[in-house]
């Protein structure tokens, strides 16, 4: 915004400032687990849970790859507890 203001920025290029609700619910989803939040507070507005569970989720594809991949150890899947093998 302050770019913008001092003519940095082509016009029609402007951006907003993000809001205060995205700030904090960015703040609290970088710090704690929704479950976390969940049980420490008695209530939370809807808008509110909704932000904080939008900046839980990773941004960049890598970590998205990252948390996505389950590997449990084992070489074998076939080996891993509690997988019947026929």
């Amino acid at each position: 915004a302050a770019a913008a203001a001092l003519g940095l920025l082509p016009l029609g290029k402007t951006q907003s400032p993000e809001s205060l609700l995205d700030i904090a619910a960015r703040k609290v989803a970088e710090k704690w687990p929704f479950q976390r939040v969940e049980e420490q507070f008695e209530r939370i507005p809807e808008p509110v849970q909704r932000r904080i569970v939008y900046w839980s989720f990773p941004r960049s594809e890598k970590e998205i790859c990252m948390y996505s991949s389950f590997n449990t150890g084992a070489e074998d899947p076939a080996a891993a507890p509690g997988v019947a093998t026929a």
